[in-house]
């Protein structure tokens, strides 16, 4: 979300400088028109790469990363991305009810944690091993149990290959869900804190709204006197 808010604040800096800039070219300078246009293009995709630099590293800043951190972030989003339409390409390839719910589960845990990383950088180093190694066994696996379970052969050698596929993708989903846990870590944490604080000031502030709600009953009893 962020990228692309980012994406249309240098476009739409950059496009009317550059549009401008082509007018005066055009109109006050007396250039042609070829010429006049060659700049505004170079006016534009040099702007825009500027900005981009400068978002980049206010980005980066930010985030206290460095450069190479953050692109490296960035290529492993990328590629666990490609991964995970790979894997989504697989539902019609799996024919049992075991097989298919297990690959839409390890689908749908695979993309929230790629949507927290992705919205909070700093949460890849929470689940490396998910970039790293779980997600390529996640992949790998289902690829293996579709291209057995549609083999013409149903020999007692393949089905015990197939069963041991499917719990070892139990496993793999097992390791995902850990992996979201852990990518949410810090944010139960942070939640817990700020509910304690609330409890804690809550607390506090009761006595004094006891007493607040005690006196206009002693004002009566003090007026009844």
């Amino acid at each position: 979300m962020q990228e692309v808010k980012q994406f249309f604040i240098r476009h739409f800096i950059t496009a009317p400088v550059s549009f401008g800039s082509w007018l005066i070219f055009l109109l006050g300078a007396g250039m042609n028109f070829f010429a006049a246009t060659g700049l505004m293009i170079a006016i534009y995709l040099g702007g825009t790469f500027t900005i981009k630099q400068i978002q980049l590293s206010s980005n980066v800043k930010k985030l206290g990363m460095s450069r190479s951190e953050y692109q490296h972030i960035k290529t492993q989003i990328a590629e666990a991305k490609g991964k995970i339409k790979r894997l989504n390409s697989m539902y019609g390839q799996v024919r049992s009810v075991q097989a298919f719910k297990q690959v839409y589960e390890m689908n749908n845990l695979a993309k929230r944690i790629l949507s927290i990383v992705r919205s909070n950088p700093q949460k890849f180093y929470h689940v490396e091993r998910f970039f790293y190694s779980h997600l390529d066994s996640a992949v790998e696996l289902t690829s293996k149990y579709s291209m057995l379970v549609n083999q013409p052969l149903k020999d007692q050698e393949l089905r015990v290959a197939l069963q041991h596929t499917r719990e070892t993708l139990t496993d793999v989903n097992k390791q995902l869900e850990q992996d979201l846990r852990s990518a949410l870590a810090t944010d139960i944490e942070q939640l817990q804190l700020e509910l304690d604080y609330v409890d804690v000031t809550m607390n506090h502030n009761k006595p004094l709204l006891h007493m607040k709600g005690d006196l206009p009953h002693d004002r009566k009893q003090i007026n009844d006197r």
